[in-house]
């Protein structure tokens, strides 16, 4: 299982979610972290939007139309805890 997060340097919300991502230890995932800034098309669909999370169930980093899922946008205020139990929720739903 893949998460990729979308965000943009000085981001304060993109890095504290991906610091509070990267905490987490009971649930196994790749976390690939991709920068709106290095694509036109990235930027015109999340520019005002990052941090963005989305779950993908490819191993692969290619894109394919419709493989990944938008996660909610956790609060920042959630704890690393939270934020587990929140993933866990939704891929258990994904294997269902």
């Amino acid at each position: 299982m893949r998460l990729i997060l979308y965000s943009k340097p000085g981001c304060h919300l993109c890095e504290g979610l991906q610091e509070k991502l990267e905490q987490i230890q009971n649930l196994s995932f790749e976390l690939e972290i991709r920068d709106i800034t290095t694509r036109e098309d990235w930027f015109a669909a999340y520019e005002y939007e990052v941090p963005v999370l989305y779950l993908s169930n490819r191993q692969d980093s290619k894109e394919e139309e419709g493989s990944e899922k938008l996660l909610p946008r956790p609060s920042p205020r959630a704890s690393v805890q939270q934020l587990e139990q929140m993933l866990c929720k939704f891929i258990q739903f994904e294997k269902k």
